[in-house]
C-alpha cells in the first residue's frame, strides 16, 4: 500500500511539475538530515516515501520524453546515493540544490 495513498489515487496529477518535484525534494532533504544524524530506519522512509513521489511523477510525466528521461535518472541517482556505494559521487549540496531549485520555482509560481 502507498505511504501517500491520497496522492497516489489522482491528487498528485492535480499538483504541477514544480510541485511535485519541491515535494519529492522535502522528502530527499529528510532523509539527508536523516542519514546525516545516523538515524538509517528514519532515512530509509523518508527515502522509500521520495522514491514514491518519484514515481508518481514519473507516471504523470509520460508524455513529456524529456522529462522521463531526467526523472528516470535522478530516481537512479538517488538509489546510488542513499542505497548504494555513491558511484556518482552525489553530495548532500547537489541534491539540496537540485530540488531547491524547484521549490524556488514553484513559489515564485504561486506568487509566494
Amino acid at each position: 500500500m502507498p505511504v501517500h495513498e491520497q496522492l497516489a489515487q489522482g491528487r498528485w496529477q492535480e499538483l504541477t511539475f514544480l510541485e511535485q518535484m519541491a515535494n519529492v525534494g522535502s522528502e530527499v532533504e529528510r532523509a539527508i538530515s536523516w542519514r546525516n544524524k545516523n538515524q538509517k530506519k528514519l532515512m530509509l522512509g523518508s527515502i522509500t516515501r521520495a522514491f514514491e513521489l518519484l514515481s508518481l511523477t514519473i507516471d504523470a510525466q509520460r508524455e513529456s520524453e524529456s522529462r522521463l528521461k531526467e526523472l528516470c535518472r535522478v530516481k537512479e541517482c538517488l538509489a546510488d546515493s542513499f542505497l548504494d556505494k555513491n558511484s556518482f559521487l552525489s553530495s548532500d549540496g547537489d541534491w539540496k540544490s537540485y530540488f531547491r531549485s524547484f521549490t524556488y520555482a514553484a513559489n515564485v509560481k504561486a506568487g509566494r
